[in-house]
């Protein structure tokens, strides 16, 4: 049996960042994951998922010698955001310029993230990687964790931790193994996601529009391309994810108000259910969660990555600083970490489950509202910016 400090469940993107940033805090750490990396895609083909991270989440991966190894070709910085309300006089716009930032976020694809966080694992020394392996159950100890794997050449093998880390998703198993419990509200709807090349550029902006069928984002990508999020209730989902590519290319157009030209369908439409889940807590003894097994929220804000991050950037900072308390397993040093991250998780949830409770609202005195909020959020230069730099965090 080997012993570790530390055994992360789940090396995706939070989990990865989460095993990078303990290069510091004198612990060794082990990752547990099923799926091998996936190749690159070829440098015409792009993935329909992307991500739009924080310039405080980039400078964090930057210290951790992933950025450097993203190539920023495949790479668009976000300088405006338009936000638009159901009707034509309703109008928010975000600028890194006036916020005193030199961006507002970037977008990047998963499979390139994803891929460079791989290549800084390779060299780190103090974290080890078992892949393709993933837990077939957990004995949870007074003094330590037991984890028995299975897959590849991993069968039976047991690892000992002072802590797991449940970094496997929204529908953790690690979780469920702590005993934590959840409380899921289910949208009913679909986000659907496509990247599109446009006859117009974007010049950096992203757009956003909260449409009686849903909200429908356009992020830049490099070029003229955008990632389409579409976040529609079954129903219309459905319907789009039926489309030709051409139809679906128009029907984008007509929805955009032709913002930017006409657009071409690059990736195929694919679909994923919405839901709001929460965690009753953070930590039990011996665990803790980061990532989407300790949240999942709308995604109307572009925020659950991030929030993520920031999940892995506090927990990883507890560790560093526990002083003399050598067990990093130790539950008043979770207990810190939960509390740290709550204020920071209650918002964006709080934030994001409220703007779809409004919008999704078809009352006619609730449109006059919602869109009389974002016009008066637009004359306010302060309450944008103080905005701003908190989404930049």
């Amino acid at each position: 049996m080997q012993s570790f400090d530390v055994v992360v469940v789940g090396a995706g993107l939070v989990g990865a960042s989460f095993a990078l940033a303990l290069r510091d805090a004198d612990v060794s750490a082990a990752l547990v994951e099923p799926h091998p990396p996936r190749a690159l895609l070829p440098d015409d083909s792009w993935d329909s998922r992307v991500y739009t991270l924080s310039p405080g989440n980039i400078a964090w991966l930057a210290a951790l010698g992933v950025w450097e190894r993203v190539p920023q070709a495949r790479v668009e910085r976000v300088e405006n955001m338009l936000v638009y309300g159901d009707r034509a006089s309703a109008k928010l716009e975000f600028s890194a310029y006036d916020a005193g930032l030199r961006e507002l976020a970037c977008v990047v694809e998963n499979r390139v993230l994803q891929s460079a966080l791989s290549q800084a694992l390779e060299s780190a020394s103090h974290a080890s990687l078992f892949c393709p392996a993933q837990c077939r159950a957990i004995a949870w100890e007074p003094e330590q964790a037991i984890l028995t794997l299975e897959g590849g050449s991993e069968i039976g093998a047991k690892l000992a931790a002072k802590l797991v880390v449940a970094a496997d998703g929204a529908d953790s198993w690690v979780r469920e193994q702590a005993g934590i419990r959840t409380t899921t509200h289910d949208y009913h709807q679909v986000g659907v996601v496509a990247n599109l090349e446009a006859t117009r550029s974007h010049q950096g902006t992203a757009f956003q529009w909260f449409r009686a069928d849903g909200v429908l984002a356009l992020l830049p990508l490099p070029g003229k391309r955008v990632s389409m999020v579409w976040s529609a209730n079954e129903e219309r989902a459905h319907t789009l994810l039926a489309m030709s590519p051409e139809a679906l290319a128009d029907e984008i157009g007509q929805a955009s108000g032709g913002v930017l030209g006409a657009f071409a369908v690059i990736t195929p439409a694919v679909g994923f259910p919405l839901r709001r889940q929460r965690v009753e807590r953070l930590v039990a003894p011996r665990a803790a969660l980061i990532g989407d097994a300790a949240h999942n929220i709308h995604p109307l804000a572009g925020q659950g990555v991030n929030l993520g991050f920031r999940d892995a950037r506090e927990l990883a900072a507890v560790l560093r600083a526990r002083g003399p308390q050598r067990d990093c397993g130790d539950f008043s040093l979770l207990r810190r970490f939960e509390r740290a991250r709550a204020e920071d998780i209650a918002a964006l949830e709080l934030t994001t489950h409220g703007l779809e409770k409004l919008f999704g609202n078809p009352a006619v005195w609730m449109a006059g509202l919602r869109n009389m909020g974002l016009s008066f959020v637009d004359a306010q230069p302060l309450l944008k910016n103080a905005l701003t730099r908190h989404a930049a965090a």
